[in-house]
């Protein structure tokens, strides 16, 4: 007898548990429940790479779509769906959520409005295929990691290359989401739990906000998965091959979704579910993640919402603010942890050996893990920042992520803080679209410098704070530095002749014995230096008015006081 369907069943539903639906379908169901529900608005946002829209879902059981008056006395939950369209757990599990929470089958929230981004990465949801996920099981078919330019769109929120970021930032922004949940698949180990989890590194996230979603709301989502019969554990970062060994907790820098939406006090999840589980089991647990934590958010929503204006008043000028940090290892506690007995055995295909769970051989044991992060460098805070109008990308961006900013009325001369770059390490092959920076180091110095009318002043009293130092500060490790929106600084653009500076350098040398004196101690310290004419010359050079003053100069300006 075939399977009687109802109206509101989703593609995968239909099918045999092994299948996902299109981004075709997908919208096309959003777009059943908005017609036939009035608690339900769908609306049209901005472009993606592909050319298609992004949409945001709104389920509101009071009928409100407008998030200036929603933001007022309820709690918005941000679920992102398919930023990598090979995992396409989240788009059926969401579609579900939504037709049961519109149908009555569970209870709506009364003090929780969700909104739900049916599918984040279109041209990897177009890019269909069944051979791209070689390790994943199931579904049948599923869109592709890259989206329409080949960008991974998890490394891309900092930085905004895509139009896909573009738009969500216009959406992260409109919406303001008190909670987010960006839902995924992962790779790694083998071991017998279907959901994994990342939550936003609590020690970056800030002390009051953090220390709540340690202590509080993730051991009670965890509990209540418990009551379903969901075991979970924290991503399975592990230290060495087999996760036996001990692992740490994921740190989510400004690159990844749960690591920008942190920077204004948004509490963030990553749901990993297990590749080698069934599709059908990964669905489930994912809408039951989503579930568990839309019931915490609203029993809790006033807590939470008072604790993230809390969390902003951290973020002072004159204060301190952690732009390195490194795993803890004085703090590992142990974790109970439910993995299979991992070994090496003779490799069938290579010379070598291949390791191999036995799953046989499953285990309960306590395992060493780290979940604290310390601060290994900080900065003060400024009062504000000073950027030249010329450097326009990075005004664009900031201003696209709410920043406020005002200009000078007439050319003025400003006492700052000014950087010149030190060091850095630059990677030998492209990732997403950069050559990336790293390691940077900075000197700087007090000085006047003239700023002329219609440079921006941003002040660092308002809520995009953290936003502006990990941005704007370039030893923070996704600083738009690190990511070469200032590369142009690092090249020289004048030089000399050799044979024509070489009477101008013993001038300057003649004139200065100051410069002489340190000219000759450097000889006589550097063999390197001293072996080397071209060197000599260079020194002379660079300690020259000749020598370009914009080279290596950090072209934003902090005002301390």
């Amino acid at each position: 007898m075939a399977q009687k369907t109802n109206k509101y069943d989703t593609f995968f539903e239909k099918g045999n548990g092994n299948q996902s639906g299109s981004y075709q379908e997908t919208i096309a169901y959003y777009k059943l429940l908005a017609k036939d529900f009035p608690t339900i608005e769908m609306q049209e946002m901005g472009l993606t790479d592909s050319g298609e829209p992004l949409h945001i879902v709104i389920f509101n059981p009071e009928k409100q779509f407008n998030f200036g008056e929603i933001q007022k006395n309820k709690a918005v939950i941000l679920l992102n769906n398919g930023i990598h369209a090979g995992e396409p757990d989240g788009i059926d599990a969401s579609m579900q959520l939504f037709r049961d929470l519109v149908l009555g089958k569970i209870k709506a929230p009364k003090n929780t409005v969700i909104v739900c981004i049916p599918v984040y990465n279109i041209g990897g949801a177009l890019n269909r295929n069944s051979n791209s996920r070689a390790n994943q099981d199931g579904p049948e078919i599923y869109g592709f990691r890259g989206n329409a330019r080949n960008y991974d769109l998890n490394r891309d929120f900092i930085k905004s290359d895509t139009r896909n970021t573009k738009s969500f930032v216009e959406i992260f922004h409109k919406i303001n989401p008190d909670v987010f949940i960006d839902n995924h698949v992962s790779n790694g180990a083998d071991y017998q739990y279907k959901l994994t989890y990342i939550m936003t590194q609590h020690n970056k996230l800030g002390t009051v906000l953090g220390n709540f979603l340690d202590t509080k709301m993730m051991p009670a989502l965890v509990t209540d998965l418990q009551k379903k019969g969901i075991e979970t554990t924290p991503y399975v970062n592990a230290f060495s091959d087999t996760p036996d060994k001990g692992f740490a907790q994921f740190f989510e820098s400004p690159r990844y979704a749960t690591g920008y939406t942190s920077l204004f006090n948004t509490i963030g999840f990553v749901v990993e579910t297990h590749m080698l589980k069934k599709y059908a089991e990964r669905v489930k647990v994912t809408y039951e993640y989503m579930r568990s934590t839309i019931n915490f958010t609203d029993i809790n929503f006033k807590e939470i919402k008072q604790l993230r204006l809390n969390n902003e008043e951290q973020y002072k000028p004159q204060k301190s603010y952690t732009i390195k940090w490194e795993i803890d290892t004085t703090k590992v506690v142990p974790f109970s942890f439910l993995g299979f007995e991992g070994t090496y055995k003779k490799s069938e295909v290579t010379s070598g050996k291949r390791l191999f769970y036995d799953r046989t051989k499953p285990y309960k044991k306590d395992v060493p893990f780290s979940k604290e992060y310390k601060s290994t460098k900080e900065i003060t805070i400024p009062a504000a920042y000073v950027i030249p109008r010329g450097f326009w990308p990075v005004i664009d961006l900031l201003k696209s992520n709410g920043i406020i900013m005002e200009k000078l009325q007439q050319d003025t001369i400003i006492e700052v803080e000014s950087y010149k770059i030190a060091d850095f390490n630059t990677s030998n092959s492209a990732y997403e679209g950069h050559y990336l920076h790293s390691n940077t180091t900075t000197t700087s110095q007090i000085k006047k410098v003239a700023f002329a009318k219609g440079d921006y002043i941003i002040k660092t009293t308002q809520k995009g704070i953290k936003y502006l130092l990990e941005s704007l500060e370039p030893e923070a490790i996704d600083s738009f530095f690190n990511w070469n929106f200032f590369d142009t600084i690092l090249q020289q653009k004048e030089g000399y002749s050799d044979y024509v500076f070489e009477d101008t350098a013993a001038q300057l040398l003649k004139k200065n014995p100051k410069l002489k004196l340190e000219f000759e101690q450097k000889k006589q310290s550097d063999s390197d230096f001293l072996k080397s004419p071209a060197a000599q010359l260079n020194w002379v050079y660079k300690h020259s008015v000749y020598y370009e003053s914009a080279h290596l100069q950090y072209p934003v300006f902090r005002i301390l006081k």
